[in-house]
């Protein structure tokens, strides 16, 4: 990953390219897959799991529509950590939906850190349980599928909840969460984000999303080379 990430990043730096994407989960219902591919989307990202006892009800209806329409899609994870373990949540996700395979059109699995509402800020843990909790999901991902899980985050958490932590530069891609028209200043250490949610709507329901590379570099990422 460290290799994909360094080569990666020299390609971008010469090429500027980007390739459009976006993001949905059971709030939006229904999705027209093959209209979002039509107007340039060339990938999406699903909801699959929450905690250790939530599936999401749209994740086998929107991943279906995602495939038949020609999309590179995956699922995501929004964390519960101190609930359980990392691993007990890796495994969960896993389990249902969340799993890749060097097909060149699964993503791998997305990690979601992020606070909700009703929950304690940073779900109560420290800054280095938190790291160590989000290791414990990472490794286990990676132990059970080949490939460590992109990470979803906001700098402002990162840096309330990690304090920062820069220990998933060199194994983890980054999906940077900030509505704004760039993406600023990368959070934790990395180069670069591998993909910038930049704004919270996008034309064919959920966030839109921009992979940081182009169409060669997400499949790469897809094939998890």
């Amino acid at each position: 990953m460290k290799i994909f990430i360094v080569a990666a990043a020299t390609l971008i730096g010469a090429a500027q390219a980007a390739v459009q994407g976006f993001d949905v989960s059971h709030w939006q219902s229904s999705v027209n897959f093959a209209a979002a591919y039509n107007s340039g989307a060339r990938f999406v990202i699903i909801k699959a799991t929450e905690s250790n006892n939530y599936i999401d009800p749209k994740f086998n209806s929107h991943y279906t529509g995602a495939t038949s329409a020609g999309l590179i899609r995956g699922g995501y994870h929004f964390a519960h950590p101190g609930a359980t373990t990392g691993a007990v949540q890796a495994d969960y996700f896993i389990a249902h939906g969340g799993g890749w395979s060097s097909d060149g059109i699964t993503l791998p699995g997305m990690l979601d850190l992020e606070n909700a509402s009703g929950y304690a800020a940073c779900w109560g843990l420290s800054k280095s349980a938190m790291v160590s909790w989000i290791k414990a999901f990472s490794d286990r991902y990676r132990s059970r599928t080949g490939v460590y899980p992109m990470l979803y985050t906001n700098p402002s958490w990162w840096s309330s909840c990690t304090g920062n932590s820069n220990a998933f530069v060199n194994t983890n891609p980054l999906v940077l969460a900030r509505y704004a028209s760039a993406p600023g200043t990368i959070p934790g250490g990395w180069p670069y984000q591998t993909i910038w949610q930049n704004s919270d709507s996008y034309a064919y329901g959920g966030d839109s999303d921009i992979f940081n590379g182009d169409l060669a570099g997400l499949k790469r990422l897809a094939k998890g080379s």
